[in-house]
């Protein structure tokens, strides 16, 4: 007489994978959500992308943290303010990508340090210097430039040539994210930053000197820096912004392009609002306004946001509103 097998227990396997599933898939539906919602109310994340501001995200994106990004950001903006191509930025991203990750590091192979693994062994500066990312970076750039046709040349011969590495293939694999980062930081794309609201209060003054130490007196911005104040909601410009919005309650610096600046003094003023969205968990900063579109901390899933034309009803009424060639960075309070 043959035995049939009970087929309880392996439908009882079965039940108890599915609903194992159906419990992943819910938890990871919550923290997206939980992420996607009001900013990210989880750990912050920022998101670089080709795409210009305000546009849905259909190119290629780059992910990272806050600490990542606030390190490209400032590779990218020194660059930009010696003046160079995106090219040699590109290569730049993708050399620090390589050494640290974009991280800021204090160890490596030897004496290296810092974001490129630079070795005051080997002449590139004291160690307080090789950890500044805007010292790190700017010497690497006098280097990079004194490489003949380096933006003609495979990128990782041009930054082999720079780092003299033991592994000069391995830059070769992250030109694809650094050219994303290029695009966000120094070109026509945006970076995206979620994650709560800033706990602390920000400092004008040190944002204004950080910007003047990247950008120095560039001659293509006036730049100012100002305590917040309480302003009643008349309407009126009362001096400071020139976007004909109203002064906002909160701290802020205020930047502006000269005239006849040009696409290079709008390229600058891209890299500083960049710059500031990418900073503004570590310096405090609330809100980032760019020509027609603002950026909050914790708010819109931590993307920008058209805020209106010049001369519309909303920016009129818009004590935050930049306009055209205006570059207004906030401070939590």
């Amino acid at each position: 007489m043959s035995e049939t097998r009970d087929p309880r227990p392996r439908r009882r396997r079965l039940l108890r994978a599915v609903v194992g599933l159906l419990v992943l898939l819910a938890v990871i539906g919550y923290f997206a959500v939980q992420r996607d919602s009001n900013g990210g109310g989880g750990a912050p994340f920022c998101v670089a992308g080709a795409d210009p501001i305000g546009a849905d995200e259909t190119s290629a994106t780059y992910e990272m943290s806050p600490e990542q990004a606030a390190n490209a950001a400032t590779i990218a903006a020194v660059g930009v303010a010696k003046g160079l191509p995106d090219r040699a930025v590109t290569i730049a991203l993708a050399t620090a990508m390589q050494e640290s990750a974009l991280r800021n590091l204090d160890h490596g192979d030897r004496d290296s340090l810092g974001l490129f693994q630079q070795r005051p062994s080997m002449g590139w500066g004291t160690p307080e210097q090789i950890t500044d990312p805007v010292y790190s970076a700017g010497i690497f750039y006098d280097h990079l430039v004194d490489v003949p046709g380096y933006s003609r040349l495979p990128l990782t011969v041009a930054a082999q040539k720079v780092q003299r590495s033991g592994f000069p293939q391995a830059y070769a694999k992250h030109e694809p994210d650094a050219t994303v980062l290029t695009a966000a930081f120094a070109g026509g794309g945006t970076l995206n930053c979620g994650g709560p609201a800033p706990a602390g209060p920000g400092d004008p003054q040190r944002v204004q000197a950080d910007l003047i130490r990247i950008f120095g007196k560039d001659g293509m911005h006036t730049m100012s820096a100002r305590a917040g104040q309480s302003v009643a909601n008349t309407g009126a410009n009362t001096g400071g912004s020139t976007g004909g919005g109203q002064v906002a309650p909160e701290p802020e610096v205020t930047l502006v392009e000269k005239k006849n600046g040009g696409e290079e003094a709008t390229r600058r003023s891209r890299a500083m609002a960049h710059w500031a969205v990418a900073n503004a968990k570590a310096m405090g900063i609330s809100r980032v306004s760019y020509g027609r579109h603002g950026w909050v901390a914790g708010k819109d899933r931590g993307r920008w946001q058209d805020r209106g034309g010049a001369g519309t009803k909303e920016a009129a009424k818009d004590t935050h509103y930049a306009g055209p060639g205006e570059v207004r960075i906030f401070m939590a309070r």
